[in-house]
């Protein structure tokens, strides 16, 4: 079977520990993910939750698998509302590699999938390969603002 990933990747102009904490931090997350904060301590093994600022419903659950500050954040996600099991098998993989391109400037790029190994697959990718564009502009536009602040 052919993996089936999203990949993408910006050019940030601020450093990669100034894009690390847009990632990781919630006062930034609910800016470029829907108005979801995440919940977690950002430790591997440790659950991630990313519940609405606004309503208090959790979007997405997953787990943190890997975290390397301030270059590689890997973790699981599904959407406990779908009609997916929440089963291992059916979670997707979401990393972000953040590199140094200078010591003002970065490039982000993340991965997600494998669409092709869990269940409803071809539309998870489609709705996920969609909102993904705007997530990265907005993350970009973050970051740099940031650093222009600092």
């Amino acid at each position: 079977m052919t993996e089936l990933l999203i990949r993408k990747n910006v050019e940030v102009d601020a450093p990669v520990e100034v894009l690390w904490k847009v990632l990781t931090d919630s006062e930034f997350i609910r800016q470029y993910m829907f108005g979801c904060n995440a919940e977690s301590d950002w430790k591997s093994g440790s659950a991630l939750l990313w519940r609405g600022a606004a309503d208090g419903i959790i979007y997405v659950t997953g787990h943190i698998v890997t975290v390397e500050p301030p270059y590689r954040l890997v973790y699981t996600v599904i959407d406990p509302n779908s009609k997916i099991a929440d089963d291992p098998s059916n979670y997707l993989t979401v990393t972000y590699d953040l590199k140094k391109r200078g010591d003002q400037a970065s490039r982000l790029e993340i991965t997600q999938g494998d669409f092709a190994a869990v269940a409803n697959g071809q539309k998870r990718y489609e709705d996920s390969n969609d909102g993904d564009n705007s997530m990265l502009a907005n993350i970009k536009n973050l970051a740099e603002t940031e650093f222009r602040r600092t």
